[in-house]
C-alpha cells in the first residue's frame, strides 16, 4: 500500500520543479506456504492402536442400543464375518448399519474414542512415537484403514493425521445405507488410496515417504512406498526388506 504525502493537513510549499512520480512498486509476492517434506501411511487396526476398532465398536454400539440383544446380533455377525475374504467381510460389517442416521453414527464414533481411547495400550507407543516423530520431522501422516469411516475421521483427528484415507459411507438423506462409495480400503484399495495421494503431492517422491502395517494385506500400501515397516502384535517394528519395498506397487 502507498502512502500520499500530499493528503496531510500541514502541506509544504510546492517545489518550483515537480519531482518525477517514483515507478509504482510491484506488491511482494505472497510466499508460498512449504508443503509436507515427506508422506507417512498408517495402517490403523492392531499397527496404531492394538485393537480392531470396527468390531470393537459394533459390539459397543449395538449392546448400547438394543442391550442384550444387540450384543447377541453383534457377535453372530462378526462370526459370521470369520473366514471370509477380508474385503467381502468390510463390505457385510459396513451393511450392519444400514438405516442407521449418519450423525448418529458420527456421534457414537467420538462417544466410543472417548471411552476407549484411556484404556492403557490402546495406541501401540512405538507406532504412536514414530507418528509424532513424523510429524516433528515435517512429514504429513495419513491413516489408511478399512475400519468404519466415522471412527477413521476421529482417530486421524486425535493424533494429528492431515488425511484420513478409506472408502466413504453411502447415505440416502440422513440415513446410511449400508453400502460402501468405492472399494473397502483393503489390499490393492489401500494401494489405491496411497496413490491417489501421492498423486497430488508430485513434487514428492514415493522413495522418500513411509508405511507401516501389521498384516500381508498391508503389502500392496508398503511396496508403494520407499520405507515400509511391519509392526509384530508386541508393537516390535520390523523393517521390510529393501528388495520387498519399492515403488513398483506389487504384492
Amino acid at each position: 500500500m502507498s502512502t500520499d504525502i500530499r493528503s496531510g493537513r500541514n502541506r509544504s510549499p510546492r517545489p518550483a520543479t515537480t519531482p518525477p512520480r517514483p515507478t509504482p512498486s510491484r506488491p511482494a509476492a505472497r510466499a508460498r506456504p512449504e508443503g509436507p517434506r515427506r508422506l507417512v501411511f498408517f495402517d490403523v487396526d492392531e499397527t496404531l492402536i492394538g485393537r480392531k476398532s470396527g468390531p470393537d465398536f459394533l459390539r459397543d454400539h449395538f449392546a448400547r442400543m438394543h442391550g442384550a440383544d444387540g450384543a447377541r446380533r453383534a457377535g453372530e455377525l462378526l462370526g459370521a464375518l470369520a473366514g471370509l475374504p477380508r474385503a467381502e467381510a468390510n463390505r457385510r460389517f459396513h451393511r450392519a448399519f444400514r438405516g442407521c442416521p449418519a450423525a448418529e453414527a458420527e456421534a457414537a464414533a467420538r462417544r466410543w474414542y472417548r471411552e476407549h481411547s484411556r484404556a492403557d495400550g490402546f495406541y501401540l507407543p512405538t507406532t504412536l512415537a514414530a507418528l509424532r516423530r513424523h510429524r516433528a520431522e515435517g512429514a504429513s501422516v495419513a491413516l489408511v484403514s478399512g475400519t468404519f469411516p466415522p471412527l477413521l475421521a476421529v482417530i486421524a483427528e486425535a493424533v494429528g493425521a492431515r488425511y484420513a484415507l478409506g472408502a466413504r459411507l453411502e447415505r440416502c438423506g440422513p440415513l446410511l445405507t449400508g453400502e460402501l462409495i468405492g472399494p473397502p480400503a483393503i489390499g490393492a484399495g489401500k494401494r489405491t488410496l496411497v496413490r491417489q495421494l501421492l498423486a497430488r503431492h508430485p513434487d514428492i517422491d514415493p522413495a522418500d515417504c513411509w508405511a507401516y502395517g501389521d498384516h500381508p494385506s498391508d503389502l500392496p500400501m508398503l511396496h508403494s512406498v520407499g520405507h515400509a515397516v511391519m509392526v509384530a502384535p508386541d508393537g516390535t517394528h520390523t523393517t521390510v526388506p529393501p528388495h520387498a519395498a519399492g515403488t513398483d506397487g506389487g504384492g
